[in-house]
């Protein structure tokens, strides 16, 4: 599994809903009142681990992800390792998406550029809207450890049926970045305005 490697100086190998116009505030965060009026206080996060060599006894991007969800007193409802198979990664991204019991789906490994890494073609395919903003970030946030080698990673970000879905590279220090930085700071506001009822 080719990914986005913090760690290391070998590149990347490491393994809105808006309501209209005028509601600027809610929908683009730029103050008032009401801006986080939708956010879900406790959330319950979905971990899927992409690759073909770990196993959840050695797995630890996924245990910087579930660590970041439960400092913030968040739960995590789940925990897999799927191999990097379109078909697989898709059925069991839809599959987490679809439980009641989870808010966010948060993926790690498979985002690089060798043949192996299909994680973003298999699941950017069921966003209902994407998140160009979170991949963005992530990718400048990212810069001042890795610097150029940044364009190496493919991270993302969308909607799944009302569920904020992440997709992060496979090494623990882009896990640890993406989901204490990113992730879990913004998922609760996302999941609040993703499952709002149409007006």
């Amino acid at each position: 599994m080719s990914d986005h490697d913090h760690g290391s100086p070998e590149s990347h190998d490491g393994e809105s809903h808006h309501r209209n116009h005028d509601d600027r505030t809610e929908d683009h965060g730029h103050g008032g009142s009401h801006h986080h009026h939708h956010d879900v206080g406790s959330l319950s996060a979905a971990i899927l681990t992409v690759s073909t060599s770990r196993t959840l006894d050695d797995d630890p991007a996924g245990d910087a992800i579930a660590a970041a969800f439960e400092s913030a007193d968040h739960a995590v409802a789940a925990r897999e390792v799927v191999a990097d198979d379109v078909d697989a990664l898709r059925s069991t991204v839809d599959r987490l998406t679809g439980r009641d019991d989870v808010d966010v789906v948060v993926t790690t490994g498979g985002t690089g550029v060798t043949p192996d890494d299909v994680t973003i073609e298999a699941v950017s395919a069921l966003f209902d809207k994407e998140l160009p903003g979170f991949g963005e970030l992530f990718r400048r946030r990212s810069e001042d450890e890795i610097g150029t080698r940044v364009v190496g990673t493919r991270a993302t970000a969308g909607i799944v049926g009302g569920v904020p879905t992440f997709c992060l590279p496979g090494s623990e220090n882009a896990a640890r970045l993406g989901s204490e930085e990113l992730i879990v700071p913004e998922a609760p506001h996302l999941r609040g305005l993703a499952t709002r009822p149409k007006e």
